[in-house]
């Protein structure tokens, strides 16, 4: 039988090599403050290690903007396939240099 935390730290490794971005609310209670119909920006160039990311919700009923923090788990190299698109294309990209 695998280990749960190593099957989930292995899924989230498959989600960071397609390009994704695997985030979690920095503050569990922020999940309900977005409505199913709100926009929201995510300010990808705050991608930094052990660095929350900054989500803007704009609220569908025309209400003030605010600002949600995100959690991630990414390293050096992660944020690069992040850049990259992937970590097939980093590899690639590697490769022409």
């Amino acid at each position: 039988m695998r280990n749960t935390t190593t099957n989930t730290e292995q899924h989230e490794t498959n989600l960071k090599k397609q390009g994704m971005l695997p985030l979690t609310f920095s503050d569990p209670a922020d999940y309900d403050k977005i409505g199913p119909n709100d926009r929201v920006d995510l300010k990808c160039t705050e991608l930094a290690v052990d660095k929350p990311m900054t989500l803007v919700v704009h609220p569908a009923d025309g209400g003030k903007a605010f600002d949600i923090k995100l959690s991630h788990t990414f390293n050096e190299g992660q944020i690069e396939w992040f850049k990259n698109g992937s970590a097939l294309n980093t590899m690639a990209k590697s490769a022409k240099q």
